[in-house]
């Protein structure tokens, strides 16, 4: 089965590069605030994860073939330099696989909110994907339209605008750009983690771990396998944010990574 290509848009001239990884049904371009507010000092590339975005589709989503085929982009982009990784909860799963497949990729590393491990949480985007799922594209007629549909299911109006991001016009009617049978299919695995993929392998560059003070995703009980993997980690709790801590609290977030960065 051949790798997906990777869409990705790369800017800056000065400093690190820095690969951004987005979340379940998000696209690179969701770190588009953050990736400018770091750009003058560093070379960010916005990432459109396998089966997301404008990335081509695969025809099963696996994080440990993701996390390869991210590194046969990164390598493709520069083959010469090391990068600073930067992932948020899927995303963030990937990019820990990376550095530890793949370390002489990833110079550094932050995890945004996501551990390595499997999760209970989560199970709200299997609602998401069933009224997703539901909706008779065909018949839609408009993005008002489309956002009523997922009421139910997404009661919050941000996580309604997150999923139909996703939406686009083709012809008369609609279409999901990301790949939702086989995102949708994956929603188990999706919470798990390849452990047996890893097992015995560390990653030994530095890291930083950012967690939302309101999230379930990084708990006290999670350090232990964070720390086993990444024994270099620092844990950065933010307060007054949940899963998305890079969105709730932008500029206590650029200003962690700029840190970060800099060091």
């Amino acid at each position: 089965m051949a790798s997906p290509v990777l869409h990705h848009v790369s800017k800056g001239e000065h400093g690190p590069r820095v690969a951004f990884f987005h979340g379940l049904f998000g696209q690179g371009r969701n770190w588009g605030t953050i990736a400018k507010a770091i750009g003058d000092i560093a070379r960010p590339t916005l990432v459109d994860m396998p089966d997301h975005g404008r990335s081509g589709w695969s025809e099963r989503f696996d994080y440990v073939r993701a996390a390869d085929t991210v590194a046969d982009t990164l390598t493709s982009i520069a083959d010469d330099e090391p990068w600073v990784v930067v992932g948020h909860s899927m995303g963030g799963k990937i990019a820990m696989l990376l550095a530890l497949r793949h370390p002489e990729l990833v110079e550094r590393l932050c995890v945004v909110d996501v551990s390595p491990v499997a999760y209970r949480e989560g199970r709200e985007f299997e609602g998401f994907v069933a009224a997703m799922r539901a909706m008779d594209l065909r018949s839609t007629a408009s993005r008002e339209e489309a956002d009523a549909a997922l009421v139910e299911a997404a009661p919050d109006p941000g996580v309604r605008a997150f999923l139909l991001q996703n939406l686009r016009r083709e012809g008369q009617g609609w279409r999901w750009q990301m790949n939702l049978e086989v995102l949708g299919d994956a929603i188990p695995a999706l919470r798990g983690w390849p452990a047996e993929a890893v097992e015995g392998r560390t990653y030994d560059g530095s890291v930083l771990w950012v967690a939302g003070a309101e999230s379930a995703y990084v708990r006290d009980e999670m350090g232990p396998a964070m720390r086993g993997y990444f024994p270099r980690t620092r844990l950065l709790t933010i307060k007054s944010a949940g899963h998305w801590v890079h969105s709730e609290q932008p500029e206590i977030f650029v200003q962690a990574l700029r840190r970060f960065l800099t060091a």
